[in-house]
Formats: C-alpha cells, sequence, structure tokens
C-alpha cells in the first residue's frame, strides 16, 4: 500500500501489495481493487470501503476495527478468522455489503450480525459462527459449512442448495421457505429424536 498520508482512494488498482500485521486508519476507498495483496493481521481502523473487490488476497486474521462496507466483493480470498463484528454495521440493513464468492471463511465470527441477503457462495466457511445472526434470503449455495455454527440463526428463505456438511437443528433455527438439495437435506434429520431406517 503507498506509505504517503493520503485519506481518500479512487478507481485505484493495488496490485500484489503486502502489509502483513500493519494499521491503516480512516481511509476511503471508492471503486478500487485489490489483486493478491497480503494484508495478514492487519488492522483496518475506521475505514471506508465502497464498490470494491478483493481478488485472492489474503486477508487472514485482518481487523476491520469500526470500518464500514458497501458492494464490497470478496473473490477467491483467503479470510480467516476474522471477527466481522468488529466492523461498523449501518442501522439500515444493505443487503449487498459484502459478498464472497469462491472464498476461505473458516472460523469467521457472524454473532448476532443483521447479514439478510447475503452471498456466500461456493466458499468454505469451516467453523464459522452465523449464531443469532440474521441471514433471510442468504445464498449460501455450493458452500462447505462443515463444522459451521447455527443457533437462533434465521435462515428463512436462505438457499442451501449444493451447500453440504452443515449441521442445522430445525428446532432452534429459523428455516421456513429455506432451500436445501438432497441429499444433504437429510441431515436435517439428524438434529430430531428419530431413527432413520434405511
Amino acid at each position: 500500500m503507498p506509505r504517503r498520508a493520503e485519506r481518500h482512494y479512487a478507481d485505484r488498482v493495488f496490485e500484489e501489495e503486502t502489509l502483513e500485521g500493519g494499521l491503516l486508519e480512516e481511509i476511503e476507498y471508492l471503486d478500487c481493487r485489490f489483486e493478491r495483496c497480503c494484508f495478514a493481521s492487519s488492522s483496518f481502523r475506521k475505514c471506508r470501503f465502497v464498490g470494491c473487490t478483493f481478488d485472492a488476497c489474503d486477508l487472514s486474521l485482518v481487523k476491520w476495527e469500526g470500518s464500514s462496507f458497501s458492494a464490497v466483493r470478496f473473490e477467491e480470498c483467503k479470510a480467516i478468522g476474522i471477527d466481522w463484528t468488529l466492523a461498523a454495521w449501518p442501522l439500515v440493513v444493505m443487503p449487498d455489503a459484502i459478498a464472497f464468492f469462491g472464498s476461505a471463511i473458516n472460523h469467521s465470527t457472524f454473532l448476532g450480525l443483521k447479514l439478510p441477503g447475503r452471498t456466500v457462495v461456493d466458499c468454505v466457511a469451516r467453523g464459522a459462527d452465523f449464531r443469532e445472526a440474521d441471514l433471510s434470503e442468504a445464498d449460501f449455495s455450493g458452500t462447505n459449512l462443515e463444522g459451521t455454527l447455527f443457533a437462533s440463526t434465521n435462515l428463512s428463505g436462505a438457499d442451501l442448495s449444493r451447500a453440504r456438511n452443515y449441521r442445522i437443528a430445525p428446532a432452534e433455527n429459523r428455516l421456513r421457505g429455506a432451500k436445501f438439495s438432497m441429499p444433504e437435506a437429510t441431515s436435517l434429520l439428524y438434529c430430531m429424536e428419530i431413527e432413520i431406517v434405511e
């Protein structure tokens, strides 16, 4: 990343930038693209991202302290171990705030966040925490949800077609209108006190 004290970047492409363990504060990025950058363990404090795309970036353990997002895409990124509750989420819910495509978001926390209409397509979300989150109308199609936590989660109208390895207890979550694919959908039965006979 440029080291000079600029506070506003628009229509910039940042390629193969490295800022491991660094700190960036109060910077606004409008319609910027980050390609193959490494920001592992860095902190973005009170930054603003609008219309940006992160492509094939390493964002593992990044802290989005008070940072905000609008129409931001993460494509083929490694975004592991991120506590998304540290970001600044608007009172008015924006369905397109962030979207993940083909990314690894393992062990990330979305606890209690209002994220209706969120896109998490063809991702790996092992051990992610979606407890108490509003994920109504979210798109999880094709995502590996092994070990992911769902409890008191609103998944009404969510698309989990082609999603796999999930363990969702119907009695503990809202699933009205959610879409599931066979044979993975049979996992919904294992949380019930019933006997399945083949």
